[in-house]
């Protein structure tokens, strides 16, 4: 059990990979790095996938490419309904950076998702963007309005629902790819080496997008709710 707790304390501990000297250094984490690294391999797919597209006569791939696009969004529009068909993509952005980073643990990198404060700011980005979409479809006053709904009684409630919100898409995530570690780590100690191989490649791979579906699902409701 020991070994259990050591493990799971360098699990969490976030490592400084170097340091900004500016305003008495500024630390860069691990989690950080990493995150580069997705968003400097996304924007390579993106430049690589782009090229050459036309109207008439697509290639294969770009064929391919809007089926993908197509079903993205048709998969988002049945979550987030009619007026919030602007945050697809941001949703579309959030999926695909959750689920890689999810992953990338495959590939012998600390997934960025086990550092709490990328949860965290995961959270809040998708929390903003959930109250500004309310905002923007029924008004500042509207949305001032729609605290005291259906009853001025339930207003600490939908006050409180904002904080709760964040909180629970943040723990939520951060939870279950920290119960993943903890599960895997019991496993290796229990039995021979070849199950937990099993169990890792659910842990390391469905689990990580059942994550990424998750959270954007929820946000995705979410913003549902604040523009209807």
């Amino acid at each position: 059990m020991d070994a259990l707790v050591k493990n799971l304390m360098e699990e969490l501990n976030c490592d400084t990979v170097f340091t900004i000297p500016l305003f008495g250094g500024i630390p860069i984490y691990e989690s950080v790095v990493v995150t580069w690294i997705i968003m400097a391999v996304i924007l390579l797919l993106c430049l690589i996938l782009v090229r050459g597209l036309r109207v008439e006569n697509p290639s294969r791939k770009q064929v391919v490419l809007e089926l993908a696009v197509s079903k993205l969004y048709g998969f988002f529009e049945d979550t987030i309904g009619e007026n919030g068909k602007a945050y697809i993509p941001y949703l579309a952005a959030v999926a695909i950076y959750i689920g890689i980073a999810n992953l990338i643990g495959l590939l012998g990198f600390k997934p960025p998702t086990k550092d709490m404060n990328v949860t965290v700011a995961l959270a809040l980005m998708s929390i903003i963007l959930i109250e500004a979409a309310g905002v923007r479809k029924k008004g500042t006053k509207g949305w001032l309005k729609s605290f005291a709904e259906p009853m001025p009684v339930v207003l600490p409630i939908n006050i409180l629902e904002i904080f709760i919100k964040p909180l629970s898409l943040c723990m939520r995530l951060f939870g279950n790819v920290l119960g993943s570690f903890v599960i895997m780590e019991l496993l290796k100690m229990v039995v021979p080496p070849v199950l937990p191989a099993i169990f890792s490649c659910y842990f390391d791979i469905f689990d990580g997008l059942i994550q990424a579906y998750v959270f954007v699902f929820l946000t995705g409701l979410f913003i549902k709710e604040a523009t209807e």
